[in-house]
């Protein structure tokens, strides 16, 4: 089996080979310099004529070519929609504060603030009964001699009492 094969890779070659020389031998017959001037002049027209040819085949091919990427590309779009899946694209991350993100989503008209501090309302601190003692206690030797004996301890327990 892999003899047949490799006689059927030879025998290819050979064809293709064949079809080269035969291609080359009708389109470029062999090369015979002329030795005067206005001869090679004429040459030279001719050579860049068949140039100009190729050149225009050659664009034709590659409009061809770039026409059925395209015709492609939108049926294999058409094939994704008609499938329900759809091709997503790649996302960046893009650095926005929130009052910018609120700003472009629901517009410049309305003013929307995320700063959340700015929206808290401001309180008084009211003075407890604690700091009012503290305060008031002044001097801390009168506070000690107040509470030296059993009447200070007494007054201590009655109080947290």
């Amino acid at each position: 089996m892999l003899q047949v094969a490799k006689t059927a890779l030879e025998k290819e070659a050979a064809d293709i080979a064949a079809e080269k020389e035969a291609y080359l031998q009708e389109n470029c017959p062999p090369l015979s310099l002329p030795h005067s001037l206005a001869d090679l002049q004429e040459f030279c027209k001719k050579l860049h004529a068949k140039i100009d040819v190729v050149d225009e085949e050659r664009y034709d091919m590659e409009v061809k070519v770039q026409k059925s990427v395209k015709e492609l590309e939108d049926l294999n779009q058409k094939m994704f929609d008609l499938r329900g899946k759809f091709k997503r694209p790649a996302l960046r991350r893009v650095r926005m504060s929130a009052d910018a993100m609120l700003r472009a989503l629901l517009g410049s008209k309305h003013k929307v603030n995320m700063e959340l501090r700015a929206n808290l309302k401001q309180v008084k601190k009211e003075d407890t009964d604690k700091e009012k003692d503290l305060r008031d206690v002044g001097d801390w030797r009168k506070n000690i001699e107040e509470k030296s004996g059993m009447e200070g301890r007494k007054k201590m327990f009655e109080s947290e009492a």
